[in-house]
């Protein structure tokens, strides 16, 4: 019978290196038939942690697996990830607004632009909340925000209203990442990169049934129905929220132990699995949602790196959908310079509406989204997150320089298609890798800084592939290409891959010390 010392004890120098002890009773059956579990499945009652005396959150969500109530959560968090829909809505009130309102072409921009300063501004501020007063906080008031003013701007009367009414919108949509945060922090390790990037289909679902819905409104009830009508997802959302437990993480880092096993007990008893045995230990109560630590030594590097990182993402991602509407007009790369000299000869108040035609373009474009996160579910968990999002920008960078060639439309719309893939698969496996690298404490924190650059890169990449692209094409992506093979290399020196990995509970302990599997144990130190 082999046991393992829990709870205050100390290991004696006679222990193993796992610290378990061996007992031979004699006239038992030393023979056992191995029980083997699917990935995520719940562990049996008689299997559930039958030696400890003390457990922790993440033994729980271990024990319990994967179930009914991760189904549920799914869905709910997916809703609010559907925000896509006001992020693509951009793209087509921009040149409505810009026939109907006589807007010149800044003030077309600007529109665009004040979505992305109010998710810059309010990124890190959704993230503080978040860890100083629970993730469902923070995610409900943060989506309560974006539906009240995206309804609202539907009855702005002129320019000035809706610029306003815009960039409130964009300051909740900075809270709604923090969904992942809540999340993760229910899934067991083995399903949370799975779960995590089939998620974000939600996103990609959002902008499909975005240009679905302005082809069948835009005709006929105009932009203003559209934008109320945009608003579904977050309505829907904000009428189940209130299923949404509180993260049992969160609760245990803030002292509220009750609260969690309470949290526990009732997704033991959805998922028909059974509770750890023993006593729900309660994590050193820790100062939450603090900027400076995410600068200890443990993670300055990690946080830096994952800014460039987020930042890049975002930069190359908006880049290339901007960039894409230029060449597919152009025909090709090499055409580009002839027609920017043609559209500045005209006037800036030149009016077209979306055709059928643009409308299935921007369908095709919107549906690469899918291939990058099937491609991101199939290697993440193989190579690991850091190699993950480095191999999706070598990807992306390579095909930005074979657009230096003059390749015909076919060849054009393949590389376009294949580069916006891969950048949003790297976008998903960041918002894998960085809810799992921080510590509870500063998880919501971390992940809405990361948030906050990404929108930096978001808010300069207008300037070059439009402003930049009229002086030179191939300057313009060498600038693209050039960023994401720095990202690559940032993306390999990230000290801390998390693959198989458990969250990280405290921000006391070294990494690695925390759960890398049932009965796992990291070199001189306990485990938790």
């Amino acid at each position: 019978v082999k046991f393992r010392r829990t709870g205050d004890s100390r290991r004696s120098d006679e222990d193993g290196p796992s610290g378990e002890h061996e007992v031979h009773i004699e006239g038992v059956r030393a023979e056992l038939e191995p029980v083997e579990l699917e990935d995520g499945a719940a562990v049996p009652k008689e299997f559930a942690n039958p030696t400890d005396d003390t457990f922790v959150v993440e033994d729980a969500v271990e024990a319990i697996g994967f179930g009914k109530f991760q189904w549920k959560l799914s869905v709910i968090t997916g809703l609010a990830w559907a925000n896509a829909m006001e992020m693509m809505i951009l793209s087509i009130l921009a040149p409505q607004l810009h026939c109907e309102w006589r807007l010149p072409s800044w003030q077309v921009a600007l529109l665009t632009s004040v979505v992305f300063v109010g998710m810059m501004s309010s990124s890190t501020l959704w993230g503080n909340i978040s860890d100083q007063y629970g993730r469902k906080t923070g995610l409900k008031i943060s989506v309560l925000w974006t539906l009240y003013y995206g309804i609202l701007s539907g009855f702005a009367p002129v320019y000035s209203w809706i610029l306003v009414l815009r960039g409130l919108v964009g300051f909740g949509i900075g809270g709604v990442p923090q969904s992942v945060t809540l999340y993760a922090e229910f899934l067991p390790m083995k399903a949370r990169a799975k779960c995590i990037l089939l998620i974000e289909v939600f996103w990609a679902l959002g902008t499909v049934f975005e240009v679905l819905l302005a082809v069948l409104v835009m005709p006929t009830l105009g932009w203003r129905w559209l934008l109320v009508l945009s608003a579904l997802p977050l309505l829907l959302f904000s009428g189940l929220c209130f299923w949404l437990p509180e993260s049992a993480r969160y609760d245990v880092l803030s002292g509220n132990q009750e609260k969690a096993l309470s949290t526990l007990q009732r997704i033991a008893t959805d998922n028909g699995a059974a509770m750890p045995l023993g006593k729900l230990v309660v994590s050193r109560q820790e100062d939450r949602g603090k900027m400076r630590d995410l600068f200890t030594p443990h993670f300055r590097w990690t946080t830096l790196l994952l800014w460039f990182i987020w930042f890049s993402n975002a930069f190359s991602y908006y880049g290339l959908v901007l960039l894409t509407t230029e060449f597919f007009q152009a025909g090709d790369v090499c055409s580009i310079s002839s027609r920017r000299q043609e559209v500045k000869a005209k006037c800036s108040l030149t009016c077209e509406y979306l055709t059928e035609e643009d409308y299935t373009d921007l369908l095709w474009t919107t549906l690469s989204e899918f291939p990058g996160v099937l491609v991101t579910l199939w290697i993440i968990d193989r190579i690991g997150r850091k190699k993950t999002m480095a191999l999706s920008f070598l990807v992306f960078s390579f095909c930005s320089l074979l657009l230096f060639l003059c390749v015909g439309r076919n060849v054009l719309t393949v590389l376009l298609f294949i580069a916006r893939a891969f950048i949003s698969g790297g976008f998903q496996a960041a918002y894998v890798y960085t809810p799992e690298v921080y510590p509870t404490a500063t998880r919501a924190l971390g992940l809405g800084t990361c948030s906050g650059m990404a929108r930096v890169g978001a808010l300069i990449t207008p300037f070059i592939a439009q402003v930049m692209l009229e002086s030179s094409v191939y300057l313009t992506l060498v600038v693209y290409s050039g960023c994401c093979l720095l990202a690559a290399l940032a993306s390999c020196f990230l000290p801390i891959e998390t693959k198989g990995r458990g969250l990280q509970e405290s921000s006391h302990k070294e990494w690695g010390q925390e759960m890398v599997g049932r009965g796992s144990h990291s070199p001189g130190g306990s485990q938790e």
